[in-house]
């Protein structure tokens, strides 16, 4: 933990900081119509902890310094250390309430001091040793709060990691031009013989748009390993939610191999959500009757 004393006159509370985005305006549904309503305010608690500290990261004009002095107060807020941060304060609450650890929430601080400390990424493996911070710990801590089993962390790893990488591929210019930060690995790049500078282009040079479809085709079959994921979750509901978004996301990566992200807007509009969310609530209500009917039509072997 960094020293605490105060950085440029921190204000009092990092809401300040906000960027004005809210959990209806992700690219993925967050604690949806189709979450149990008594896991909501969990969620939603959660949800506002890392979108605050996102922000944060993410601000175009905020000193590195600053940034973490900000995010170490958020997590001295969760942890019980302060009452600065409105935030931090009701999802200390809320985690106590249901006596839930705050691992998840601090494993998502840490990667948004990378965000303000790390701006490129070696390979693949490094961008999913970020992904096992930044993005991977939001999908276990929703399981956390249904209770599922632990054995179906490998398939949200998985699940959590591609959508990481999708808004990575969406936002790669914007991130390039307003944070200087690129999270397309340098290896991939230096492969399609393509250096960070083009992601400023108004449009792809053939080079870069080769290593961006390319890294969209590993991120599909990545989402491929959490197929599964939706049907072997117990709470039907959270089920339903999972592959809603197993199914946008899945049209997502289609969409981004065929797609220059730096000329077009690669996100579904209104109608094409409602449909793959309708697509997605018919296979998993599908694939439960099927896995049920498959269980009860195994036989049981006698002791």
């Amino acid at each position: 933990m960094n020293d605490l004393s105060p950085v440029s006159a921190a204000p009092a509370d990092a809401k300040i900081w906000r960027s004005g985005k809210g959990y209806r305006d992700e690219n993925f549904p967050v604690a949806s119509w189709l979450v149990a309503p008594r896991h909501r305010g969990v969620i939603l608690a959660f949800y506002n902890f890392v979108r605050t500290a996102d922000d944060i990261a993410d601000h175009a004009t905020l000193p590195a310094q600053q940034k973490l002095f900000l995010l170490d107060r958020l997590e001295a807020g969760l942890l019980g250390a302060n009452a600065d941060d409105a935030v931090a304060v009701r999802l200390a609450a809320a985690l106590a309430e249901r006596a839930l650890s705050p691992q998840h929430a601090k494993d998502l601080i840490a990667a948004f001091r990378l965000d303000v400390t790390k701006l490129r990424y070696r390979d693949w493996d490094d961008l999913m040793s970020y992904c096992s911070l930044s993005a991977m710990p939001v999908g276990r801590f929703v399981c956390d709060v249904h209770g599922e089993s632990r054995a179906l962390w490998p398939a949200n790893d998985a699940l959590c990691a591609a959508l990481q990488i999708i808004n990575h591929l969406q936002d790669c210019q914007s991130d390039y031009r307003n944070l200087n930060r690129v999270y397309i690995p340098q290896d991939a790049m230096a492969a399609s013989e393509i250096n960070v500078a083009a992601l400023g282009d108004p449009c792809a040079a053939p080079e870069l748009l080769d290593c961006l479809h390319k890294l969209a085709g590993r991120t599909e079959r990545l989402l491929s390993e959490s197929d599964g994921f939706a049907t072997a979750i117990k709470d039907w509901r959270l089920g339903f939610e999972v592959s809603v978004i197993n199914a946008l996301a899945h049209r997502l990566t289609k969409i981004l191999q065929a797609r220059d992200p730096l000329r077009e807007r690669v996100h579904l509009g209104v109608p094409a959500v409602a449909g793959l969310s309708l697509l997605g609530v018919l296979r998993g209500g599908f694939g439960r009757v099927a896995r049920r009917f498959s269980a009860a039509q195994t036989p049981r072997v006698r002791e």
